[in-house]
């Protein structure tokens, strides 16, 4: 039992926070504006100044060294490929916020895409950072800052902490390029919740009419709502930060039971019913213990020595009664019912998968 107490327990706690009584929340935590989001960006980049930490034999380090000396004039003779076990070709990437401008900084994650066993102490040199497009939107530079530790010994053994192939520079890329949003194009705004939720998005659609007048909030559908928006950028803006500190309550989400099955985490929420079943849970286990004897022959005869197996099997099957459970047991009376039978998280699974087969859960059962 001291092994299943910890599961238990925050059993326990789920039932307190699926419980508690529903709370205003703001509309900018429930979705966001449409339009109003982050672009990708990649690059292709050489992180120089490893202490023998790099790529020795990556053709694309070679060409990169060649790309970067050819900038200051520099040409390396014909078929002379360096060895660069002190420079590393890596991938950089960095996530473009809305109405980014050109002079701001990006912070940027540099990884290896290489044999280097770590980039740490290295400098990137300057490499443009592509949007979808195949347009360059900033310009990326800096020395890494690196979380691992890679250490090899003479007799190869190795110790490893985190990942010493992969850092990131604070402020490491400028911005060159803005991308156009459309935000001030057009007469409405696009509110998109995160959640498909018809009551959410009717919920939130009232909530935007009795603030800014009936009639300027429509339903385009479950997930999206269209609010009508006159006049400049400042207006739009305006009317955005009102919308988004609007209070709503939110719906209750349907019931649902999420199963873990590589973890065999298991997660209900408040709105799980059960109906009227009789459960139990049993488990048998079977023990096989091997006592060999060595026997030895008679003195002075042609006997050889042997060895004669022993074996002694036990059956365990400790008792468990049925559980009896109510129509429409709420989740308290499931979780009180899981304590009693003490039955740990994998069979937890079953029993939940038996009871939505005899139609007795009332929940979606997600497998993950």
């Amino acid at each position: 039992m001291l092994q299943r107490f910890p599961f238990l327990a925050f059993l326990a706690l789920l039932l307190t926070a699926f419980t508690a009584p529903a709370h205003a929340e703001r509309i900018k935590d429930m979705g966001q504006f449409q339009g109003l989001r982050a672009n990708q960006l990649t690059g292709y980049g050489l992180v120089v100044g490893l202490a023998g930490t790099g790529d020795d034999s990556l053709d694309y380090s070679t060409l990169g060294m060649k790309g970067a000396v050819s900038r200051f004039g520099l040409t390396l003779p014909q078929g002379v490929n360096p060895s660069l076990k002190n420079a590393a070709a890596v991938l950089v990437t960095a996530e473009l916020p809305p109405f980014a401008k050109p002079g701001q900084r990006l912070d940027i994650t540099v990884s290896a895409i290489g044999k280097a066993k770590s980039l740490r102490g290295g400098t990137l040199v300057l490499a443009p950072l592509y949007g979808a497009d195949g347009q360059i939107y900033a310009m990326a530079q800096g020395n890494l800052v690196i979380g691992g530790l890679g250490v090899d010994a003479a007799d190869g053994s190795k110790l490893t902490v985190n990942v010493p192939s992969s850092g990131r520079i604070a402020n490491g890329a400028t911005i060159e390029r803005a991308v156009d949003t459309g935000f001030a194009q057009g007469d409405q705004l696009t509110f998109n919740l995160h959640q498909f939720d018809a009551t959410n998005a009717q919920r939130v659609t009232d909530a935007i009419n009795r603030a800014v007048g009936p009639g300027n909030a429509v339903m385009i559908d479950g997930a999206s709502i269209a609010i009508r928006a006159y006049g400049s950028g400042d207006d739009r803006m305006r009317l955005m930060s009102r919308i988004e500190n609007l209070d709503v309550v939110r719906a209750d989400p349907p019931a649902k039971v999420i199963v873990n099955a590589r973890t065999g985490t298991v997660v209900i929420n408040g709105a799980v019913r059960v109906g009227t079943a009789a459960v139990t849970q049993g488990k048998l286990t079977v023990s096989i213990k091997e006592s060999p004897t060595v026997v030895q022959p008679a003195p002075f005869s042609r006997g050889t020595t042997a060895i004669e197996q022993s074996s002694a099997i036990e059956i365990d099957q400790p008792y468990r009664p049925v559980m009896m459970m109510n129509s429409t047991a709420s989740l308290s009376e499931l979780v009180d019912a899981i304590n009693r039978i003490g039955v740990p998280p994998g069979d937890l699974v079953a029993i939940l998968e038996a009871l939505s087969q005899a139609g007795a859960l009332t929940a979606e059962l997600v497998i993950i």
